[in-house]
């Protein structure tokens, strides 16, 4: 796997994705978009034997500092579309990853970068972490998703806020808002994650998949669909083998070893 703009380890089963690009503070440009569909589309799209992903980002000072503003000047209004759209389908693809994906924050995420660890399931943040969408300071507006994922984290009233004056707001902040899961000191944010990921690799592999599903069929479908598709999924998870591994180690008062099938 070679990529332009992305670092890719694999640790003990779990997935390390550095965006590299300290000399623009990380900047998302088009090049790191094709790299996060490469990985995320192709490389990585069926492997189940991994436990989950982590993107970060090189250097201390950013996570990601947002989109690289200087391929926005060349838009006019049908490519600003296709570049929106272009983002939406590729942290769809994170979002909708068969496996736990979690953003370790470890600078600014502002603009693009917000929206990248929003497409996230989990967020970690380095107490010097900054979160904002500031687009409206250029007059224009989030396009890679932004103002609808972070209503569903921090609910209408404060997302209105933070939207229309492009306040930023610190880890503590975020963390009170629900934007993150876990506030950790400077240099702790992948080491956090990888402890709540090997965490969750103990679970049942199918429950894990079924369950990401159905918590983004709330957002995704809403309303009565949502709660379809969680009794669909119940289903199928009761007919595997896992299921059965599982309760029968609960009944036994012994840890589960679960197949993934």
């Amino acid at each position: 796997m070679t990529y332009e703009n992305l670092l890719v380890a694999e640790e003990n089963g779990i997935i390390i994705v550095t965006v590299n690009r300290p000399q623009a503070l990380n900047a998302l440009n088009a090049g790191t978009f094709s790299d996060l569909k490469q990985l995320f589309g192709t490389d990585i799209a069926g492997r189940k034997d991994i436990k989950g992903v982590i993107i970060t980002g090189a250097g201390e000072k950013a996570f990601i500092a947002g989109a690289d503003i200087s391929e926005f000047l060349k838009l006019d209004v049908a490519s600003a579309a296709q570049l929106s759209k272009r983002g939406h389908d590729i942290f769809l693809l994170i979002e909708r990853f068969h496996k736990p994906v979690v953003a370790a924050v470890n600078g600014f995420a502002l603009g693009g970068g917000c929206e990248l660890a929003m497409a996230c399931h989990l967020r970690i943040a380095g107490e010097k972490a900054k979160f904002g969408q500031p687009e409206v300071n250029l007059g224009i507006i989030p396009g890679y998703g932004g103002s609808q994922r972070l209503i569903q984290y921090i609910g209408k009233t404060k997302a209105m806020e933070l939207l229309l004056t492009a306040d930023m707001i610190g880890a503590e902040d975020a963390l009170r808002l629900g934007l993150v899961n876990h506030v950790v000191p400077a240099g702790q944010e992948v080491a956090k994650a990888t402890e709540i990921i090997e965490k969750i690799a103990t679970k049942g592999p199918v429950a894990i998949q079924k369950t990401i599903a159905a918590v983004n069929a709330f957002f995704e479908l809403g309303g009565q669909a949502g709660f379809d598709f969680e009794v669909t999924a119940f289903g199928d998870t009761a007919g595997t083998e896992d299921f059965k591994e599982g309760a029968s180690a609960f009944l036994e008062k012994r840890k589960p070893e679960f197949k993934g099938n």
